[in-house]
């Protein structure tokens, strides 16, 4: 690990509840990290609101740990709410119309798959939790991109250039803009072979009691299996699904 990094996280972890507040002398003296630099420490987790600073004199500021840390606090509980809660529902699903059922998350410019619950096929789908692929590639990370803020969609956009899908395709940033638009007013995302040849996804928005996206409900398998009638019933049944999740979650 970076030094800079290890020694800042070091004076975060000096902060408790029993002492939620430090001087940036005992901060030194605590940590054994000498004032100059653990001064400079501070200013960056300051600046990025990591820690924030307190005159109570005119000599003498102490400090608190930031919004930020409280920001990342509730995005981490509600990760693993939202995987808790829906495991249930989400291997009722799977039972129901037997094919693999995924949770899908945004992390950083990335969609990250947290939760699988497998179908009983012969033929698996080689997806695994912790597994995270770009926000622009499957039915999952696109119908999260399509929720996120318009600042952020064009970062993602970006990163498109003339990136290719596994069959080839090479991603057009004005068709994708065009699928956004439609998988926001249709409520669900839709796609065939971006991610694993032969196959297609389908996901619907879990909402939390903001009314925010916080994660896709995806359902995946072979393109066989996805037409007509059966199409229709892993529609329903898995937008029903998504939406027992949400009221879960607190979501009217």
């Amino acid at each position: 690990m970076n030094q800079s990094v290890a020694k800042a996280l070091q004076l975060l972890d000096l902060f408790t509840e029993e002492q939620p507040e430090w001087s940036l002398k005992d901060i030194s003296k605590q940590s054994g990290i000498p004032k100059p630099t653990a001064y400079r420490l501070l200013t960056t987790l300051e600046s990025g609101n990591f820690v924030f600073k307190m005159k109570t004199t005119e000599h003498d500021s102490r400090y608190r740990l930031g919004l930020k840390l409280l920001e990342m606090g509730q995005l981490v509980s509600e990760q693993l709410e939202v995987r808790k809660i829906a495991l249930p529902f989400m291997q009722m699903l799977a039972n129901d119309i037997n094919e693999v059922i995924h949770l899908v998350i945004v992390n950083q410019n990335k969609a990250v798959y947290i939760e699988k619950v497998e179908n009983t096929r012969a033929l698996r789908l080689y997806t695994k939790v912790g597994k995270s692929t770009p926000l622009y590639m499957g039915s999952g990370p696109k119908l999260l991109l399509a929720h996120l803020p318009i600042d952020k969609q064009r970062e993602i956009f970006r990163e498109v250039g003339n990136k290719q899908l596994r069959d080839g395709r090479v991603i057009d940033e004005r068709r994708l803009r065009e699928e956004l638009v439609e998988i926001r007013k249709q409520g669900f995302s839709y796609s065939v072979g971006e991610q694993d040849p032969y196959t297609t996804g389908i996901s619907y928005p879990i909402f939390d009691y903001r009314g925010h996206v916080i994660s896709a409900l995806t359902v995946s398998g072979l393109s066989s299996y996805f037409e007509g009638d059966n199409l229709r019933r892993i529609k329903n049944q898995t937008e029903v699904t998504a939406r027992q999740v949400s009221r879960k979650l607190g979501f009217n």
